[in-house]
């Protein structure tokens, strides 16, 4: 292990090298270490074409220079394969308009790929993916035009009969990741990472690939001082250690700022978090809560879904529930924002690939995810809109693993104002655009493998409630002071099939106050 500045790593990597970068939108970039790459290119126009690999992709939303933005420069990326690509808007940008090939790979496939890299496997198979984006009869992963003329990623096999994707491994020559401390020999350890992600097996990959492994870290500490248990890979498999002292950040808990109560070291009260008004986000929040049951293990998206936690926690019963991400913590309740992927008070953080193990063998009673289009087929678009392909996250992964589902967002979508007042709803305007469709630009949720694997799906919205059957998107709930016309069929491009026992929507959920409900 040499200890090196970071302006010497970009001098490390070769043009069309294949670069594993760690980090999950605001968290675990190892920010020194990209911006090297970034100036050294800027300079002296190399390493250029190389290919990167992420899972949720490093960035703050933002046109900033971080994360991923720090690639976009036309040259420096020659192909990308990430889960999501979006948390850098200039990279996702770069990626809209075929600056390179661009793959948008489901998030456990791609932690299992890495994994099956060190294992010097040749893939990996599984059910995740089929009738999705990532189906090579529909989309093969491709997130823009330059892919589908690349070398496929994924193909359709057979066993004993039954389909299955087989996604294809690759080499990776440099692990960038960021971690805690790294200890004399090279020891490096995780203390203070609230996401335990692609960082180990990124680092086994590009090892066992005969590439090389960089961290950056805050300190170095004595060898023999750091804990054993918080040391997530070994001196062998560590080439490089740079130190970056805090004066790099990129989200809410990236350095400088270490935040105890998403590591477990400390715990504090939910009761200092505060209360949401009575918004369209939270009418669809509290819905969505009436779907819970005592015991249930619960994975919540990003975005409007992570309001479930806050209300379970203002009914008094999250205690009642265990709530996972798929990057890791189990238990606690999930923060919202750049920095989702991490829970306060989590009781358990496990690496991303592990979550995915246990999702994808259905450990979940249920998920709670957002929408962006639907059609009357019931598929769900969340990954693709215009020429911006954000890809899937963990999505495909969770869906197509989970019993119960429950998508939910506004009806409609852009400007969309409304008002509650004596426990009815007001649409005072609507938005813009219709997410109801005829046909979803890309599928990230298939409603037939949904129907095929007997999933029970539900579709809430702030004015309407859809289930999925066979026969299609049944209505089965509207709003109460909600024109069943005039505020939802004309907002939608399809006719549903309307429930012949349709009801209101709970009275509760338009309250004020408290909604006063218990879970069962």
């Amino acid at each position: 292990m040499k200890i090196i500045d970071a302006k010497k790593v970009a001098s490390l990597i070769k043009d069309k090298d294949t670069v594993a970068i760690s980090g999950s939108g605001g968290s675990g970039s190892p920010e020194a270490l990209v911006a090297s790459l970034m100036n050294s290119y800027k300079r002296r126009k190399t390493p250029k074409d190389i290919t990167v690999v992420t899972g949720i992709s490093p960035g703050n939303l933002t046109n900033d220079l971080v994360g991923m933005n720090m690639l976009s420069a036309k040259g420096l990326v020659g192909k990308a394969i990430c889960a999501h690509l979006g948390m850098g808007k200039l990279f996702g940008k770069a990626i809209g308009e075929n600056v390179f090939p661009a793959f948008a790979v489901p998030l456990g496939v791609l932690n299992h790929l890495l994994r099956a890299t060190a294992g010097g496997e040749p893939g990996i198979v599984t059910h995740i993916g089929l009738d999705t984006c990532a189906d090579p009869r529909i989309d093969g992963c491709c997130a823009n035009e330059l892919a589908k003329k690349e070398k496929p990623i994924v193909d359709v096999v057979k066993i004993n009969g039954k389909e299955y994707l087989f996604y294809h491994t690759f080499p990776v020559n440099v692990a960038l990741i960021k971690a805690t401390y790294a200890d004399e020999k090279g020891n490096i350890s995780f203390e203070h990472e609230a996401v335990i992600g692609e960082q180990y097996n990124m680092a086994i990959a590009a090892h066992n690939s005969n590439g090389i492994v960089i961290v950056q870290v805050e300190d170095i500490k004595k060898f023999g001082t750091l804990k054993a248990k918080d040391v997530l890979i070994h001196n062998k498999l560590v080439d490089y250690v740079v130190v970056s002292k805090p004066d790099e950040s990129l989200g809410d808990y990236n350095l400088p700022v270490y935040r105890p109560e998403l590591t477990g070291e400390k715990r504090i009260s939910l009761a200092k978090i505060p209360k949401e008004k009575l918004t369209e986000r939270k009418i669809c929040g509290r819905r969505a809560a009436l779907e819970l049951k005592k015991g249930y293990v619960i994975n919540l998206g990003v975005g409007m879904p992570d309001i479930v936690g806050k209300i379970a926690a203002e009914e008094g019963f999250l205690s009642d529930l265990t709530l996972s991400l798929e990057c890791g913590p189990l238990g606690g309740m999930p923060i919202g924002g750049v920095a989702f992927g991490a829970s306060v008070n989590p009781e358990s953080i496990i690496s991303t690939a592990e979550t995915f193990d246990l999702y994808n063998g259905g450990f979940l009673d249920m998920a709670v995810l957002g929408l962006a289009e639907v059609d009357k087929y019931g598929n769900v678009n969340v990954s693709s809109f215009g020429n911006r392909t954000t890809g899937p996250g963990g999505f495909i992964n969770i869906t197509q693993s989970t019993k119960k589902i429950v998508f939910m967002g506004t009806f409609t979508n852009g400007d969309l104002e409304i008002n509650v007042k004596d426990n009815k709803l007001n649409i005072v305007k609507d938005g813009s655009k219709n997410k109801f469709v005829k046909k979803v630009q890309q599928i990230t949720f298939s409603g037939k493998n949904a129907i095929k694997n007997n999933l029970e799906v539900l579709y809430v919205t702030e004015r309407a409630v859809f289930k999925l059957k066979k026969e299609g998107l049944v209505l089965i709930e509207i709003a109460p002071g909600i024109d069943l016309k005039k505020d939802i069929l004309d907002h939608m491009s399809f006719k549903p099939i309307i429930s012949k026992d349709l009801k209101e929507m709970p009275s509760a959920i338009f309250n004020k106050g408290k909604m006063n409900v218990s879970i069962k």
